[in-house]
């Protein structure tokens, strides 16, 4: 999908409208990452509940437990990211909500929310932002994870 779309806010819409009507078999690839996708966080949904249900993160699993924690970080991080390339009215005000409630936390909320959308607004950068951390930077995180797991046996 890569090849095909194009981070930018006047193109990011078409671009996925191609990749879905026009480029060879764009259309199932884009619909099984996205389903896969919804279907990998509803399943973490349901494994955090049964993990909290049977006791899970108790002793002597707590460092099993911290590991989950980062995974589910790295799977919520991956989705709210993708979640914003369409860049249609729901992936912008997404964007928009999402960036939008580290503002609440004292000193360094507004900081924080101009870093995570690139400016004082949502827009261009934001949307370039959230392209390169969907590729690159929580791609990069779950290599690394799981290198250092594989690792350690």
């Amino acid at each position: 999908m890569t090849f095909y779309y194009r981070p930018t806010v006047t193109e990011a819409f078409s671009s996925v409208q191609y990749i879905m009507t026009e480029a060879n078999f764009g259309w199932l690839i884009r619909s099984v990452h996205r389903w896969s996708a919804s279907m990998m966080v509803l399943m973490m949904i349901l494994h955090v509940f049964r993990v909290y249900l049977t006791g899970g993160f108790k002793k002597p699993r707590e460092l099993t437990w911290v590991t989950g924690v980062v995974l589910a970080v790295l799977t919520a991080s991956f989705g709210v990211t993708g979640y914003s390339l369409p860049w249609d009215q729901i992936g912008y005000w997404a964007v928009k909500i999402v960036t939008g409630v580290p503002e609440a936390i004292p000193l360094i909320g507004s900081p924080l929310v101009e870093l995570l959308r690139g400016s004082a607004s949502v827009g261009q950068s934001t949307l370039t932002r959230f392209y390169s951390l969907h590729l690159c930077v929580a791609s990069s995180y779950c290599c690394i994870y799981v290198d250092a797991l594989s690792n350690d046996t």
